[in-house]
């Protein structure tokens, strides 16, 4: 499984060729999570045409599954946090989420930034974006 990072979900909503064949060649579902989808829907308010881009990702959204945070990806958040803090590093929440729900189901996280969920001991990442 494949947990959607939003950089990978832009570039997915935009139809971006090399993202889109990575998504149709992988073999495995794809997820994303509230917190991705929250952020899809920020951009959508942000810009120039915000009531047809919240449909658009309205409707990428129906296309694949949303993970919450249950008790066992919030309970390795809050590690993930500690273990960051302990090194003297700070991971904005959204992206201790979305690695926390990925550790928890075993999943990678596509994204085009490594090295915020690649610092955490355990998470599989996957950059779809710059190769």
């Amino acid at each position: 499984m494949k947990v959607l990072d939003t950089d990978a979900c832009v570039l997915l909503l935009r139809g971006t060729p090399g993202v889109l064949a990575r998504r149709l060649a992988e073999p495995g579902p794809a997820v994303t999570t509230w917190t991705t989808a929250a952020e899809l829907f920020c951009g959508a308010a942000k810009s120039k045409a915000p009531a047809h881009n919240r449909a658009l990702v309205t409707e990428f959204l129906s296309t694949l599954p949303v993970l919450g945070l249950d008790a066992a990806s919030a309970a390795l958040l809050g590690e993930f946090k500690v273990l960051l803090e302990r090194r003297g590093e700070q991971l904005e929440d959204a992206d201790l989420l979305m690695a926390a729900v990925a550790a928890v189901h075993g999943a990678d996280v596509v994204t085009g930034n490594r090295r915020h969920p690649g610092r955490i001991p355990g998470v599989s990442v996957e950059d779809w974006i710059g190769g």
